[in-house]
């Protein structure tokens, strides 16, 4: 190979390798762009709740609440997506721990039929775990609402007092929001897995991890949820 074609295949690598560093996100990027989902998903999750409990005559009971020992909101699941297998639903769990509700970890609802419930576009859903069984639940790679957890349609107003025995020994109760109806829902069938990539960049940890209480911060962003859910 003389000089000149061996200077045209250096000066060729050098371009090659230049666009391959140019065109691919840097760890920094890819890590930033993580965070700003979460914010996003914490963000929009606040947000509804907050919205959902400044409606006394049409919320989630303040005594449920106070019992709860963990809470999910899944904000705009596009109904269509289950019709055709697309993209789950995306949302934010904390749990109650001593030291208050714990960093939000972030988790997906699909699959089962709530997605033929209501014939809005956008759902909002709002879990709570009522007790110790559903709470293991959440720490597993995958958690069928209705199969091994009880699951009921959950009271809605100023007080529980109007609560079935059904309602008041469910594992979990749930919620939608619709077009401004707020009302129980029954969730039957619908599977709850963690997004542990999401929990990974943003916390270096799994869903199970965060929501025992052991993630030490979380970015400021983030933390609106849970303080959304303190000021209730």
């Amino acid at each position: 190979m003389n000089h000149h074609s061996k200077s045209r295949v250096i000066g060729i690598l050098g371009i090659v390798l230049v666009t391959c560093v140019l065109g691919t996100p840097t760890f920094a990027e890819k890590a930033g762009k993580k965070v700003n989902e979460a914010t996003r998903r914490s963000k929009d999750a606040a947000t509804v709740f907050n919205e959902i409990m400044r409606a006394p005559d049409n919320s989630i009971p303040k005594e449920l609440v106070d019992k709860a020992q963990a809470i999910a909101v899944f904000p705009g699941v596009v109904k269509a997506a289950f019709i055709i297998g697309g993209t789950e639903g995306k949302g934010v769990i904390s749990r109650r721990t001593a030291q208050g509700w714990s960093a939000p970890a972030f988790f997906n609802l699909g699959g089962g039929s709530f997605g033929a419930q209501l014939g809005a576009n956008k759902t909002d859903y709002v879990l709570l775990i009522m007790n110790q069984d559903g709470l293991n639940g959440l720490l597993t790679d995958k958690f069928a609402l209705g199969g091994e957890a009880g699951v009921a349609a959950g009271p809605v107003g100023r007080t529980a007092s109007a609560a079935t025995d059904a309602q008041l020994k469910a594992e979990i109760l749930t919620y939608s929001r619709s077009k401004g109806l707020f009302a129980g829902v029954d969730l039957g069938g619908t599977a709850i897995t963690p997004d542990n990539n999401l929990n990974d960049a943003v916390y270096g940890m799994q869903a199970k991890d965060v929501l025992s209480g052991i993630a030490a911060s979380s970015p400021a962003g983030v933390r609106i949820f849970t303080e959304t859910l303190a000021r209730y």
